[in-house]
């Protein structure tokens, strides 16, 4: 039960996924803890260093967490880990005593973030796999949809909304592939000691056995360990992986942003999912505030600054180590993971949910995809032997006129007054000119570059199964 009474952060009940907080809650860690202990006990009866029962005894207790006890001890010793250590140690008879033999604190906390970041870094994966998955599908069927695109935030020429979404797409496979790369990539620390050159290991095992010791940890852990270290993990690793979570949260906003502009009434295309009972405003009942847009985004403005963060966790770790970074990553790393989550998790309902107003969308081509067809008009008008300057001129002042009944409320009269000019009309027949502003045809190839880059987030789907 969630204690009110006290501060709680947003992410303990208010975003992410359960099974995201799970990963970073300090029930896990602890048990990642007690893993890395077990893993490492037997080990060491391998070698004759504990007995087999010890090891088993640390295995039969693995999962008792009593945070009570612990948080007891830690406020008497003022030391989280060793709190632990003391707290399992109680609960192992025979094996007690043999708990963190030879280890430092972050031979196992280090090894412990890794295992972390991997289960972290698993759940956005698939969840940026299933946003691709959404959007594929999308592309291909919005693929030929005519939509005015703009450029300065001004009406410019037409597109397609499959192609507009394609570009979404493109950005979240490139981050969706830099998560498999960082994913792929991470290593912990491994067993190196207090300074990282193993002399504790080294002490209790012969020069000649501790490469082999720890590769037999590497291997019980399911996890490669970098070949050296200091007393910690270089925390470049965490920087290059926050900011694929950045660069993650830079595409989710951008669509989010885009999002909240064609949702505004004044153009109105595309709507995030409303409920039946959804409300907008405490004030002003009508409001259908793209509020899941806005919270993609200033979710994503934070995570956006935790790189410069990891940045200097990574360049102030001084020497062996300093403890300039322990107290923030005890919130940097699982915000950042949280935050992406529940950023993901929204994108993926407004996309499951998206409203499209079709109609909106062939009101506002036909208000202003007309300007865009005018540069059809003056490249035809130039292939039948007009002189470009002059046509352009005229093209322009039509164009004016145009802008200027359209600010006085009035219907585009464009179309109209391009198709009855007659220096137009002494090149290029009626028809020709209406089918020239006819812009909803003039997209160019983005409807088979919108099919084509579906088909390629399909296959790539498809090939990581």
């Amino acid at each position: 039960m969630t204690d009110f009474e006290t501060y709680q952060s947003p992410y303990t009940w208010r975003y992410a996924s359960p099974e995201m907080r799970k990963i970073w809650s300090e029930a896990h860690k602890r048990r990642l803890w007690r893993r890395i202990w077990v893993a490492l006990a037997e080990v060491q009866s391998t070698f004759g260093l504990v007995r087999p029962d010890q090891a088993a005894d640390l295995r039969a207790h693995k999962d008792d967490i009593d945070m009570e006890r612990a948080l007891a001890v830690e406020a008497q010793i003022k030391h989280d880990l060793m709190a632990e250590v003391k707290t399992f140690a109680e609960q192992c008879p025979s094996g007690g005593g043999i708990i963190h033999l030879g280890a430092t604190s972050v031979d196992v906390k280090d090894n412990a973030v890794a295992l972390q970041l991997r289960e972290a870094l698993d759940i956005l994966w698939v969840g940026c796999r299933t946003l691709l998955g959404a959007l594929s599908p999308m592309i291909h069927k919005y693929a030929d949809l005519p939509a005015m695109a703009f450029t300065h935030l001004q009406p410019a020429e037409p597109t397609t909304l499959g192609y507009r979404l394609a570009q979404y797409a493109q950005d979240l496979l490139a981050d969706w592939e830099n998560l498999a790369r960082v994913r792929d990539g991470l290593r912990g620390k491994g067993f190196k000691g207090a300074v990282g050159s193993s002399a504790s290991y080294v002490e209790l095992l012969g020069i000649e056995t501790v490469a082999e010791f720890e590769a037999l940890l590497s291997e019980k852990l399911e996890l490669p360990f970098y070949p050296v270290a200091t007393q910690t993990y270089p925390r470049k690793q965490e920087y290059e992986i926050i900011s694929v979570l950045a660069g993650l949260g830079a595409s989710l906003y951008k669509f989010a942003f885009d999002l909240r502009i064609l949702q505004s009434p004044s153009i109105a295309e595309l709507a995030e999912p409303f409920g039946g009972k959804q409300v907008g405003s405490s004030a002003m009942p009508f409001k259908r505030n793209p509020i899941q847009a806005e919270k993609i985004d200033s979710l994503a403005q934070m995570l956006a600054q935790f790189p410069r963060l990891a940045w200097d966790n990574a360049a102030h770790s001084l020497l062996e180590r300093t403890l300039d970074d322990s107290a923030n990553r005890r919130t940097l790393l699982p915000e950042a993971f949280l935050i992406t989550d529940e950023i993901l998790r929204v994108a993926i309902r407004i996309l499951e949910g998206l409203q499209i107003d079709q109609k909106a969308m062939a009101n506002n081509l036909k208000v202003y995809g007309s300007f865009a067809a005018t540069e059809r008009v003056l490249m035809a008008l130039g292939k039948a032997g007009a002189d470009r300057q002059a046509m352009h001129e005229r093209l322009r002042e039509h164009a004016l006129k145009a802008w200027e009944a359209i600010r006085e409320g009035e219907p585009n009269p464009l179309d109209a007054l391009v198709t009855s000019d007659q220096e137009f009309l002494g090149y290029l027949s009626g028809e020709q000119i209406r089918s020239l502003m006819d812009a909803s045809t003039y997209v160019g190839d983005a409807p088979q570059r919108a099919r084509d880059f579906a088909q390629v987030i399909l296959d790539r789907i498809a090939e990581s199964r």
